[in-house]
């Protein structure tokens, strides 16, 4: 095979690049346009693998009711287990319930319990979307998608890129060891400040989330949670 003069290699590589900048800004500009008038809304994170009658699907599932019916919009990745969970619970509350799907090889088929749906092919779009307008996070037990979204909203909040929100691990013994390498390790080396473990709260309860969360920005508490 006949092989491209050099400069016709790089042209096609700057065009390709240039049209990937386009798909970038488009579905940022999607993303906008749809949730505009979401509202006060709450993420829902956790595993994909989880099935529906696991108990932190359960849980899940009861939350999302809960937020619903005290008026939040409930988000979610948009595929199963947890997600699938979450927004069930939220469109069986008749509240509005949405799918921030990402196009992925496996596992990641849109569940039917979305009133929005919106498909993203870029991880750090959808992140954007969800922080965007999040009222507060809650995590459920997941893998590494779950543990990266966990992360991201923790660096973005300490390093005031954002308004400090609430954000829940659900779930004390899928947690616990996690909590105690960042005590252990990370305020032990100096890598963060104590304070810092107060951006999140562990919880195994979370009837008193939709409250708790109400109570937050009623008395703009940005001192952050304290980790028992």
């Amino acid at each position: 095979m006949k092989k491209k003069p050099e400069k016709q290699y790089v042209i096609d590589v700057l065009a390709e690049e240039s049209w990937r900048l386009f798909r970038i800004m488009g579905e940022f500009v999607q993303g906008f346009e749809e949730m505009s008038d979401i509202g006060r809304a709450v993420t829902i994170f956790g595993s994909a693998r989880f099935a529906s009658d696991h108990p932190y699907s359960l849980l899940a599932e009861k939350l999302a009711g809960q937020l619903a019916r005290s008026g939040y919009a409930v988000f979610t990745g948009g595929g199963p287990g947890i997600m699938q969970a979450a927004n069930k619970g939220a469109f069986e509350a008749e509240g509005r319930s949405v799918g921030l799907n990402i196009d992925l090889p496996r596992e990641q088929n849109p569940n039917p319990y979305q009133t929005d749906s919106l498909s993203f092919r870029y991880f750090f779009v959808r992140k954007v979307m969800l922080v965007k307008y999040s009222t507060a996070f809650v995590v459920f037990p997941g893998g590494f998608g779950t543990v990266d979204e966990l992360f991201e909203s923790l660096t973005l909040i300490q390093t005031e890129k954002i308004k400090p929100f609430p954000v829940y691990l659900v779930g004390s013994d899928f947690w616990s060891g996690l909590v105690d390498w960042m005590r252990d390790r990370l305020i032990g080396d100096g890598t963060i400040d104590k304070d810092d473990l107060n951006l999140f709260k562990v919880v195994d309860d979370v009837a008193t989330l939709p409250e708790e969360i109400e109570s937050y920005y009623r008395n703009v508490n940005h001192g952050g949670f304290s980790v028992p």
